[in-house]
């Protein structure tokens, strides 16, 4: 499939109900309103392209249309070991909602080679979606890689910081420090207990979820919940979904 085809076959997929829920969300921008799991039904009828410059040249004509559902297409499609920084740094930069900055963007980022330096300088944006992809990607990158691949005097930096600044920040700023500490907390073993030290110090992020009934996860019960199912510092294989 071309991305006109595909194009087609995301409009056809689109309702209206989906179109309320994502701009209940905060889309903004052009849309469909398809559901991430026929997205991935779509996927598996794909005929893939001849190989990953090909794949990752379409999801990047998705990207480009700038239509709400393409974009997140775009980020499951989307090659990780192709996409160069730069397109990445645009793809942060031209993200209308937050499903795209902080899943499909930070999901591609944080597969990417690039997902560390990249979210370290987007979490230093004033632009918030670009500082949430920035968050978001640094908590990805964590989950998927080794602890002694890691940054970790980094990460311990990067956690005190959120513990002094989490309240002044941004409102989905917020939300993505939180599912740092989170991640930490989780996905580090020896960074664990700092990082339930620094939920239990923040308390409960208050964060305006729009209109929906979506809560903000309190990092402490989550962290125990990971711990008492036994599985803390268990790496995942990606975080793109």
């Amino acid at each position: 499939m071309n991305a006109q085809d595909l194009m087609a076959e995301l409009e056809a997929l689109g309702n209206a109900q989906t179109r309320k829920i994502w701009t209940n969300h905060g889309a903004d921008g052009p849309m469909f309103g398809v559901k991430v799991g026929d997205m991935k039904t779509l996927i598996k009828k794909m005929k893939k392209a001849t190989g990953k410059k090909e794949d990752q040249a379409l999801a990047s004509e998705l990207y480009a249309t700038g239509n709400v559902d393409a974009m997140y297409f775009a980020g499951l499609i989307a090659e990780p070991d192709v996409i160069t920084p730069e397109e990445l740094d645009r793809w942060a930069h031209d993200a209308t909602f937050y499903m795209v900055s902080e899943y499909a963007v930070a999901g591609t980022a944080a597969e990417s080679p690039h997902g560390w330096a990249l979210g370290l300088r987007w979490i230093e944006s004033d632009v918030p979606h670009v500082a949430c992809a920035g968050w978001a990607t640094l908590a990805g990158w964590i989950a998927l890689h080794p602890d002694d691949e890691l940054d970790l005097d980094k990460i311990r930096e990067l956690l005190l910081h959120i513990q002094e600044h989490i309240h002044g920040a941004r409102n989905r700023v917020r939300y993505t420090m939180n599912g740092f500490v989170i991640g930490v907390g989780c996905y580090i073993e020896s960074l664990s207990p700092l990082a339930k030290e620094v939920a239990e110090a923040v308390g409960k992020v208050q964060v305006n979820v729009g209109n929906t009934a979506c809560k903000v996860p309190y990092a402490p019960d989550y962290i125990d919940k990971v711990v008492t199912m036994g599985r803390l510092g268990q790496k995942r294989k990606m975080v793109r979904c």
